[in-house]
């Protein structure tokens, strides 16, 4: 049995989440302005050629964001948290700044890179700390409730056609004012985000373990199966995320801002609304059996069928748009439960470089899958054929999921003050 929170060490715990929201929202909001803002910028960096070098552009901050996860996953488990956040968070946001004045493709693929790498410290270390407070039967929830920001980064993200549009702002505001929020916001997140005190016997003791951290999760064969189901649904989420305002955009001949609105809100109010109830329905179900969150996220998965079909095949945008809310609720109960189960098949003390592994793997497949669907769709391989490979790779993360057999961890106890 898991210890009881004291209401203090609970107060604390969901205080946590509430700094850190802001901190998710900011880091996903810089991302999702790239693609809704995508023709005004491509107007104004004359040489990005093609759908291929826009989506080069788009996959070079994956890739440098992969690799460097399981490396930011790692100081996270090393170091303290709270510096590695507040770092991450100041450093991305001067590169948000930066990106609002490059003149050239080649400087704006820099940009990305430097994005990746100083973003790459954030989730796993986040995350890991999110789940060191919500050590009990309010981890899905909390989990969900940080990604609800991200959520919110995303659709604050889709009006940024609009700002680009704007003659008395442009994308260059835009890149530059989201980078001085961050700088600005990076000073009071120090001063109150704070570490769980260790005893010097569970320092030394994960000191120790540390060692054998890299061999012990690769040889876990549900860490495995957690690799594989992180990484190909989220594929799909990728493409979903970064294409589908240019594909609303030429499909039913919207203006940039209207694409952007209509690709980001409708998925990503589901997906608020997917984290709430998945998160909720999992906490609960893992009353009844330690399986609760991994049944939640493959019901998520199922979601995923007939949403991916829809988008594919939409002759309508409403019926595109019904495709997005589905997809957005399947992925709301799939994203609450990744560190959940994460934290159920590994070590404490290995979280934050277990879910950078994911990341490097996960990520950089959905930088590939970026860059070859902008080549398929110049080569105009049809939607339907590319969305209706998705669904079955969906299909197949269902049978995946189920494959996964939480272990009994040593039991939590609430963390010092």
């Amino acid at each position: 049995m898991k210890s009881e929170s004291p209401p203090s060490a609970m107060r604390y715990a969901w205080f946590v989440v509430a700094l850190l929201f802001p901190v998710a929202l900011l880091n996903y909001l810089d991302r999702q302005m790239l693609a809704t803002m995508k023709a005004s910028m491509v107007h104004d960096i004359p040489d990005i050629a093609n759908k291929a070098d826009w989506g080069f552009v788009l996959g070079c901050f994956k890739w440098t964001y992969a690799v460097l996860s399981p490396f930011g996953g790692y100081v996270a488990d090393r170091l303290s948290r709270r510096w590695v956040i507040t770092g991450s968070l100041f450093t991305w946001s001067l590169v948000t700044w930066w990106t609002g004045h490059v003149g050239s493709f080649h400087e704006l693929v820099a940009a990305r890179a430097l994005m990746g790498l100083s973003e790459a410290f954030y989730i796993p270390a986040a995350l890991a700390l999110i789940s060191e407070h919500h050590y009990g039967n309010t981890r899905s929830r909390a989990v969900g409730l940080h990604q609800t920001g991200i959520y919110l980064g995303q659709i604050l993200g889709g009006f940024a056609g609009y700002m680009a549009d704007s003659p008395d702002h442009g994308w260059r505001w835009a890149f530059s004012t989201c980078g001085m929020i961050g700088v600005i916001y990076a000073m009071p997140l120090l001063a109150l985000l704070r570490d769980p005190v260790k005893s010097v016997a569970q320092a030394a003791e994960a000191k120790e373990e540390s060692k054998g951290m890299v061999r012990g999760l690769l040889t876990n064969r549900n860490f495995i199966l957690m690799i594989l189901y992180f990484t190909l649904p989220g594929i799909a989420g990728w493409v979903v995320r970064d294409w589908m305002p240019e594909i609303l955009r030429e499909k039913f001949n919207l203006g940039q801002g209207a694409a952007g609105v209509s690709a980001i809100l409708y998925v990503q109010i589901a997906s608020i609304i997917g984290v709430v109830i998945g998160g909720t329905l999992a906490d609960r179900w893992m009353k009844r059996t330690n399986r609760g969150r991994i049944f939640t996220s493959a019901i998520g998965m199922v979601l995923f069928l007939p949403a991916l079909f829809s988008v594919g095949n939409a002759g309508t945008l409403q019926m595109a748009i019904l495709g997005l809310i589905i997809f957005g609720l399947g992925w709301g109960f799939f994203d609450c439960n990744n560190m959940p189960i994460l934290c159920q098949i590994v070590k404490p003390q290995w979280r934050a470089t277990g879910y950078g592994i994911l990341n490097l793997v996960g990520i950089s497949c959905g930088g590939f899958g970026d860059w070859a669907f902008g080549a398929l769709r110049d080569q105009h391989v049809s939607l339907n054929i590319i969305f209706g490979a998705f669904a079955g790779v969906a299909l197949l993360s269902v049978f995946i999921v189920l494959m996964i057999r939480p272990v009994e961890q040593k039991a939590e106890v609430a963390p010092s003050r």
